[in-house]
């Protein structure tokens, strides 16, 4: 549901060739091609080959009317490409193989189909509207989906998913959080779709929780062109006998900038409105091409996973991308995916360096994520690990792990830490006490 606007496509990956470490190697295989029944798989092996590459895939809608995240997979080449270039992990060399799920549940299930095809040992970083289109091919195939963004209730039910964020609930259960104390009526505006039916339990959570009345639920497409009609709906609702300034939450992905082009002139005939909404549906070049310090986010608040673009614990990502993928405006830092992409590879890393010389599958990957792994992400996250049922389980969110939320805010056009709301002098909150009282559908 969240993503950037730009739509460029994303050209086929290279994908390196195995290179015979030593001539006795070669022998050996040689000699197992011609004895093929005296032969089993190397010890320490993927795929039958001691020094064939772990190969994964990681998939995002590109070229879509909709939400688009080309930044992920363009991310997850990028980082193979930096392993590769430091000797691999164990020895390994990392191949990622890509694609695209065009935003529908077809193209869901056919990346599902071929990651199984392809004999993948997980699927990493993705983003997909349609869980209930690739979660059943996976689990059938016993590949784990490491890192999903979060985009659907699904992520956190599947038991071959490990999430490493909160996705959608824990963003929306935090931003009613803090608009709870300060706002007069709430508007929610979000896609009339089966990922949109979940986002108002969540704001309402947070909401409740601050002791504020629920949002008016206000739908619209999600592959619209204007929203005049829903700007006027929510501003109307916003405004509405309250003594309180009203507030207008659009979540609608990649066109909630076309909403606010819309709203920026519908809001002119009503009472001021604050705007907020969460980090994905606005970045950074949103609120860049929208006017900066004059866009209509200015003052808005707006609720992430993760630690502002800015926060020098990002550093380790962001000299990646300068070694491997200058140059390539695909790759936004301060993109929510790409974050996410990155931190789903630093599971991956750790899981691989915990089955050593062992070999590499998709049950040993995945066995070693049930074995109470636990994963620093560098302060990014807590520490990550996935136990059989998560606090979160009674709710209906067995898989949800962290539910920590970070509150940011718009300031002279630039999107900076919260000092206060949610999280206090850290600006960062977990909302699994919150979650706990959600009505989920």
């Amino acid at each position: 549901m969240t993503g950037r606007r730009r739509t460029r496509s994303t050209p086929p990956p290279v994908l390196p060739r195995p290179v015979r470490a030593t001539a006795l190697a070669a022998g050996a295989v040689a000699l197992c091609a011609s004895l093929t029944a005296a032969c089993g798989v190397i010890p320490g092996a993927t795929g039958g080959s001691g020094d064939d590459p772990v190969k994964v895939m990681t998939w995002a809608p590109q070229d879509t009317d909709a939400t688009n995240k080309p930044g992920m997979p363009a991310m997850a080449r990028a980082y193979a490409k930096w392993i590769n270039s430091h000797g691999g992990i164990n020895g390994r060399r990392l191949e990622v193989l890509t694609c695209n799920d065009h935003n529908d549940g077809v193209g869901a299930a056919k990346c599902a189909r071929r990651a199984a095809t392809e004999d993948v040992v997980a699927v990493v970083g993705s983003y997909s509207q349609f869980g209930d289109s690739y979660l059943a091919p996976l689990e059938g195939a016993g590949i784990p989906y490491i890192g999903g963004y979060g985009v659907t209730n699904d992520e956190f039910t599947g038991a071959m998913s490990y999430p490493v964020n909160g996705g959608q609930p824990a963003l929306l259960a935090g931003l009613g959080r803090a608009l709870a104390e300060g706002c007069g009526n709430v508007a929610l505006v979000r896609p009339d779709s089966i990922a949109g039916d979940q986002l108002p339990a969540m704001l309402d959570a947070g909401l409740k929780a601050g002791g504020h009345a629920e949002a008016g639920d206000r739908l619209a497409a999600d592959d619209a062109t204007e929203y005049g009609g829903q700007a006027e709906q929510a501003l109307r609702y916003a405004t509405k006998g309250a003594p309180r300034k009203g507030c207008v939450v659009p979540a609608l992905g990649d066109r909630t900038d076309t909403f606010m082009d819309s709203f920026r002139r519908a809001r002119a005939n009503f009472p001021a409105v604050r705007t907020a909404t969460v980090l994905g549906s606005v970045d950074q070049t949103v609120i860049d091409s929208t006017g900066g310090a004059s866009s209509p986010y200015e003052g808005a608040y707006i609720t992430g996973w993760y630690p502002v673009a800015s926060d020098p614990r990002w550093d380790p990502m962001k000299k990646v991308i300068n070694e491997e993928a200058f140059g390539d405006n695909r790759i936004d830092p301060a993109d929510a995916g790409v974050q996410t992409t990155w931190i789903a590879y630093t599971v991956l890393k750790a899981v691989l360096e915990r089955i050593g010389e062992g070999e590499v599958s998709a049950d040993t990957v995945r066995r070693t994520l049930n074995d109470g792994l636990r994963v620093s992400t560098g302060g990014l996250t807590p520490t990550l690990h996935w136990p059989y049922e998560s606090k979160l389980a009674a709710v209906g969110f067995p898989r949800l792990v962290n539910a920590d939320v970070t509150l940011q805010v718009v300031q002279g056009g630039k999107l900076v830490a919260a000092r206060k709301g949610i999280g206090g002098a850290h600006g960062i909150a977990d909302m699994t006490a919150t979650l706990e009282h959600a009505d989920v559908p």
